[in-house]
């Protein structure tokens, strides 16, 4: 279901974030009217097998019609003083009229149906909504401003261009600008999607809301708070959802025309017998036939039974799609584009490779124990990676003196009494001889175009090896990228903010030969809507802030569901609950067989209305059959439906059934 946001101006943010206590659907009117009216449905069908008395299912399906349907017959009242006819008003009509001659359980599912789709429609803009509202809490409400006098605590959003701020370590950094004086590393994935802090020293852009390592920064805004790149991915998202939403439009004029067609069509069978002289009751009977068979009952059967089974079933192996519109676009999905950091990749470096150096005299293990023994005390993500490794191996580590950190450097410290030196190869090889920066320069150069993040190991000031380090590939990630290209016949593509070595060594591992590196969020989105300018329908699997943009303006957006922050998990379509990747085909596969499903209903159903129709126009259908007929074809194709309630539709739903 395409949801439109009605999100926050993005100039404007909350105050008291801490407090700010985010509403539960439950809140929501069309939610509790839609659980009315599928207890009050359900109670009358219980009720003659419980010993009631007749009456009380007549009492119980007369409050089912005015829970479900009074909201929106109500709304298709006002919008027929707009002169549009509302397809809500009619189904409530229709409900009314198949009640009046006896049929009270189809209208009641009639009410169910249209009630529970308006709650979740409900659900799906509140709880958007809200996830932009939250985004914009990225960004500290204040913020710490140098002056001549001294340091001022203000409002973030009184920031303007020029100002100098201080950002101490851990703090989040308020604006957007550049670092005029210190250094630090900066975890900044939920703007660029990076697995891993970035080194940030003078002359380096930093972004509002990212978090500050151990190093003080002194940082120039050269946005205003409206500007910054998350308040830019806030109305990114409003834009490219309200852009979404106007691919209904045409399934409203069609609901429009038909209604009104119904209506028309009703209203001339009673009318024009009559002037012509027929009598009252044989002329209202057969309008009323009419009404009946000529309803959409079967119609609105046949695409949602499927496709909600569809739904429950996906859900059942950890798959949350959100509506059953998205469960019909996921099957018509041509391309699919993976974001790479916590989407092909677990978003947990590990070391890979251990490079000790020509003349250091250490082995392999002897260089991973010195690293790790230097690298416990830190905190930082490379350094915990070296010291899992250690811990993997069983090595023993020596005890640590003197150890200091050096933001966007490295760390020091004293090991079995030799000072080492454990950081970044550009900062360090400067410090080098040029014999050894040679050496040292050959191996980390194999490894970074081998995709790796490299460290180097220094003893004693002397360079002892390279470490290389990587994130983790999800296990099913290539078999995941394979099957989709044989489902789609078109090989996925890879959107990242990560460096272009990294991207494509990690895409040749999975078997992708379209790489898209160094992206930020606008570029994502983008590049995904010049896909869908050439005629793609692109599936976009990602997991962070970065991607919400992108995602939204996917044809279908997939979020992963453990690592995915609440923005990307409200503005996705679909979410893998378990991030186990190789379910995205086969949800594609599953969708694609209810889709054949919904075809096969709607030729049912076709045949059914348009029979029963001409039988009707053409000839005299008793009421009884004409009742019986459509209540028939209603129960095949809810039965048909149904077919992919079985745990065994989510295993024949290979990739390799169906290229439709």
């Amino acid at each position: 279901m395409a949801v439109t946001v009605a999100g926050p101006d993005v100039a404007a943010r909350p105050k008291n974030v801490p407090g700010r206590r985010r509403v539960g659907a439950w809140s929501l009117p069309q939610v509790r009217w839609a659980v009315a009216a599928t207890v009050l449905f359900g109670f009358g069908l219980l009720a003659p097998f419980a010993g009631g008395p007749s009456w009380l299912s007549w009492v119980l399906f007369a409050a089912c019609y005015v829970t479900g349907g009074w909201e929106p017959g109500w709304a298709g009242l006002q919008a027929l003083r707009h002169k549009n006819l509302d397809v809500d008003l009619l189904m409530v009509v229709a409900a009314i009229g198949a009640a009046t001659i006896g049929q009270v359980l189809d209208g009641g599912l009639l009410i169910v149906i249209f009630a529970t789709s308006g709650a979740l429609e409900a659900v799906a803009t509140h709880r958007t909504a809200e996830s932009v509202r939250g985004l914009l809490d990225l960004a500290p409400d204040q913020a710490t401003r140098l002056t001549d006098t001294g340091e001022q605590t203000v409002d973030t959003e009184s920031l303007v261009v020029g100002d100098v701020i201080l950002v101490r370590p851990g703090e989040r950094i308020g604006a957007d600008g550049q670092v005029t004086d210190g250094a630090s590393d900066v975890d900044q994935a939920t703007i660029t999607g990076e697995a891993l802090p970035v080194a940030k020293t003078v002359g380096d852009e930093v972004f509002a809301g990212t978090s500050n390592g151990s190093g003080a920064l002194r940082v120039q805004v050269n946005r205003p708070a409206q500007e910054t790149v998350v308040a830019r991915i806030v109305a990114m998202v409003e834009q490219a959802s309200a852009t979404k939403a106007k691919t209904q439009l045409f399934i409203e004029k069609i609901e429009q025309r038909y209604s009104i067609g119904m209506v028309t069509a009703t209203v001339a069978l009673f009318l024009v017998p009559l002037f012509l002289g027929a009598q009252l009751q044989p002329t209202l009977l057969r309008a009323m036939t009419f009404m009946i068979v000529a309803s959409p009952c079967g119609v609105v059967l046949a695409t949602m039974p499927p496709l909600l089974c569809a739904m429950a079933n996906a859900g059942r192996h950890g798959v949350l799609v959100k509506s059953a519109v998205v469960m019909e676009q996921l099957g018509q999905a041509s391309r699919v584009a993976f974001d790479k950091t916590g989407t092909l990749t677990e978003g947990t470096p590990r070391l890979t490779d251990i490079r000790p150096l020509t003349g250091s005299g250490l082995t392999v293990e002897e260089l991973l124990a010195l690293a790790a023994a230097a690298e416990y005390p830190s905190e930082h993500p490379l350094a915990r990676a070296v010291v899992d490794a250690a811990r993997d191996r069983d090595l023993a580590l020596a005890p640590v003196q003197d150890f200091d950190s050096a933001p966007g450097v490295g760390v020091q410290a004293t090991v079995a009494g030799a000072r080492v030196t454990v950081g970044a190869p550009a900062r360090l090889i400067a410090d080098l001889t040029e014999r050894c920066a040679d050496r040292v320069t050959e191996v980390v150069t194999e490894l970074e175009q081998a995709g790796r993040t490299t460290t180097l190991v220094l003893r004693d000031s002397a360079p002892v090896g390279v470490l290389g380090i990587v994130d983790r590939l999800r296990p099913d990630a290539a078999a995941t990228v394979a099957a989709l290209g044989t489902l789609t016949r078109a090989t996925p593509l890879l959107l990242t903010g990560d460096n272009p070595r990294a991207a494509a060594a990690l895409a040749a591992e999975v078997g992708i030969d379209d790489v898209r590196a160094g992206l930020l969020p606008q570029d994502k989105l983008d590049t995904v809507r010049a896909l869908q300018a050439h005629g793609e329908r692109v599936a976009l699997v990602g997991d962070g802030v970065n991607d919400a943009p992108a995602l939204a303006a996917a044809h279908t957006g997939i979020a992963m569901g453990k690592a995915g922050s609440d923005l990307t998990l409200d503005t996705a379509d679909a979410v893998i609950v378990r991030d186990e990747l190789a379910t995205i085909p086969t949800v594609i596969a599953l969708s694609r067989r209810a889709r054949r499903l919904v075809g096969a209903n709607l030729v049912i159903a076709a045949t059914f209305i348009t029979g029963l129709v001409l039988w009707d126009l053409l000839g005299h259908l008793p009421l009884p059959l004409g009742v019986a007929g459509h209540e028939g074809s209603t129960v095949i194709i809810g039965l048909n439906g149904l077919r992919l309630l079985r745990n065994t539709a989510w295993h024949h739903a290979t990739p390799n059934r169906s290229h439709q």
